[in-house]
């Protein structure tokens, strides 16, 4: 006799399905209660470290906020010594923000030279975002516009002045201050000029490359090239 019914066959497959689920769990049972707690556990872990670093990043922030307080009341060392604090406990982006500030306020003490060093450390620091590092080299630029030689400028950010580059206005800026600020007013054209061609140019930034430009015009010890 031949067995067609569908039923008959659900039936065998599903005494063969419990058949090797029993074998199954008689065999891994406890290793799958393991693994099923090990998994709640993890998660349950996760979520609590998620909490714990929200929470201290939270802690940092307030930490950052007071430090800026202290700095606008003019208490530099006091806002030094909060900052030098959460460079060295604080969490998130916090530590990496301190720090630049800090540079700053070492510049307003007076401490030029060392506020560039730690900027152009930042600038150089492996890890550290991308953009962070430009704003970093972008500042200690600007510094050394005032202290140092074009030469020094353009090591920070010369190869942040190329058209695909976000801050390529402000090295171009700095690049021409620095030109001009040392004398080589052929070079500090040419830099002006890039920004005022520049039709993504703040219109701050090119309004004061175009007026440098008329002094330099005006001076006439950088002609215009002709054709």
């Amino acid at each position: 006799m031949a067995f067609n019914d569908d039923s008959f066959i659900r039936e065998v497959n599903e005494e063969l399905r419990s058949d090797q689920l029993r074998f199954v769990w008689r065999r891994f049972g406890r290793l799958i209660i393991a693994a099923a707690v090990l998994i709640v556990l993890g998660t349950a872990a996760y979520s609590g470290y998620r909490y714990w670093a929200g929470n201290q990043a939270g802690a940092s922030g307030d930490q950052f906020i007071a430090a800026l307080t202290l700095a606008d009341q003019n208490k530099t060392d006091q806002a030094l010594a909060a900052l030098a604090t959460i460079e060295k406990d604080g969490h998130g982006s916090y530590p990496l923000l301190a720090r630049m500030r800090a540079a700053t306020l070492q510049a307003q003490k007076g401490d030029t030279a060392g506020a560039i060093a730690a900027l152009s450390a930042i600038g150089k620091e492996s890890g550290v975002p991308a953009a962070i590092q430009d704003a970093a080299r972008l500042r200690a630029a600007y510094m050394l516009v005032e202290t140092g030689t074009y030469d020094q400028v353009a090591a920070e950010v010369q190869e942040l002045a190329v058209p695909a580059n976000a801050f390529r206005h402000s090295a171009r800026d700095a690049l021409g201050l620095a030109a001009y600020k040392g004398g080589d007013f052929a070079k500090a054209r040419q830099w002006f000029q890039a920004i005022v061609d520049d039709p993504e140019s703040p219109r701050n930034v090119s309004n004061r490359a175009q007026m440098l430009l008329d002094l330099i015009t005006a001076s006439g010890k950088a002609p215009v090239a002709n054709g």
